[in-house]
């Protein structure tokens, strides 16, 4: 498998996970996210936000709607960007 293969394989799978959490608010906001942004992530950004997805959907979801504070340790660009994200998600649905 190529190097272009496999970061394909990687970016379906992540937005395969991003669109199934179980969660319907945060589905629509992590899919829609993943749909628009996850092809022009650089690895170490794709290595964040799989990080993301392994957080619990409630609290993840609390985190990107900034109802509760981001731990410092899952404060990043990409916890950012799903931050300014949802702010205009719902625009597109």
């Amino acid at each position: 498998m190529t190097e272009s293969e496999m970061r394909e394989a990687r970016l379906r799978k992540l937005s395969f996970r991003a669109w199934r959490r179980g969660f319907k608010e945060a589905d629509i906001i992590l899919g829609n996210f993943a749909d628009d942004m996850l092809p022009e992530m650089s690895d170490e950004d794709l290595d964040i936000f799989e990080i993301l997805l392994e957080v619990p959907d409630q609290d993840l979801y609390g985190w990107i709607i900034e109802r509760d504070p981001t731990p410092k340790e899952f404060q990043s660009a990409i916890m950012n960007k799903l931050n300014v994200y949802y702010k205009t998600a719902y625009t597109k649905i």
